[in-house]
């Protein structure tokens, strides 16, 4: 990843020095998109450009870096702010402002690759939240790591012993959970077939007769994406076929 950057300092050998240092930057990358000499210039070039980070500042002349940062706030997609200044005394009031870092001058490499990863994983941690509050992931631990699986790619959900099958067209996962607390969150995506069972509404392809070794004979439901027949219990049986009758 390669984080674009807006550097503001009326000093020119300080956004100098500053980009000289980004670019030795690897993990993430930065580029330098624009310049800027005062809080002024700096808003004027986000109108127009798109930034992931904007390096500031905060003693410059007319609108100082932390009106820039008041005023970055009121943008549709804040950029995260930097402060890169002498004046250690300003951190406090910086962070008010919900400032992602604060580096003093000089600036060292490391530092300000420190600071890089920091809205790196920021941008991580918005795109997971904005996704998260869509309600559009299960998050599945698996393996000792965190694994997240769209549910618009999960099939059907089978609950099986303590855990729960989530099958997709390309694997199955193991989820811990209840399966009636996944229907009352998706009832819109997923529909009962069984007392085990939820399938995917816009997945279903055929309701056919069908014999269970354990149900005996039956109804089972068929989906687009994998081959598996899913017993549909008597119960269920109507809503299943009010179901496919619209499809």
């Amino acid at each position: 990843m390669t984080l674009l950057v807006l550097v503001v300092d009326d000093e020119s050998l300080a956004r100098s020095r500053l980009k000289s240092l980004l670019g030795d930057c690897r993990q993430p990358a930065a580029q330098v998109l624009g310049e800027a000499v005062n809080a002024v210039q700096a808003i004027d070039f986000l109108q127009h450009h798109a930034v992931d980070a904007v390096l500031a500042d905060i003693h410059m002349p007319g609108a100082d870096g932390l009106m820039l940062a008041q005023a970055l706030r009121r943008l549709p997609q804040p950029p995260a702010v930097v402060f890169v200044t002498a004046f250690a005394e300003h951190a406090v009031q910086a962070f008010d402002l919900e400032a992602l870092d604060y580096l003093t001058k000089p600036v060292r490499l490391e530092r300000l690759q420190a600071a890089l990863q920091k809205i790196e994983r920021a941008r991580h941690q918005l795109a997971e939240a904005a996704t998260d509050a869509a309600g559009d992931v299960l998050v599945i631990q698996e393996r000792g790591r965190a694994e997240r699986v769209p549910l618009a790619q999960v099939l059907y959900l089978k609950a099986e012993l303590k855990y729960i099958t989530v099958r997709t067209a390309g694997r199955s996962h193991l989820l811990e959970g209840s399966l009636a607390e996944l229907e009352a969150r998706y009832a819109s995506r997923f529909i009962r077939i069984h007392r085990n069972a939820l399938v995917a509404r816009r997945a279903v392809r055929a309701l056919e007769k069908h014999h269970d070794p354990e149900e005996g004979e039956g109804w089972a439901v068929r989906l687009d994406g994998v081959d598996d027949a899913l017993f549909v219990s008597r119960r269920q049986l109507g809503s299943v076929r009010a179901l496919v009758s619209a499809v």
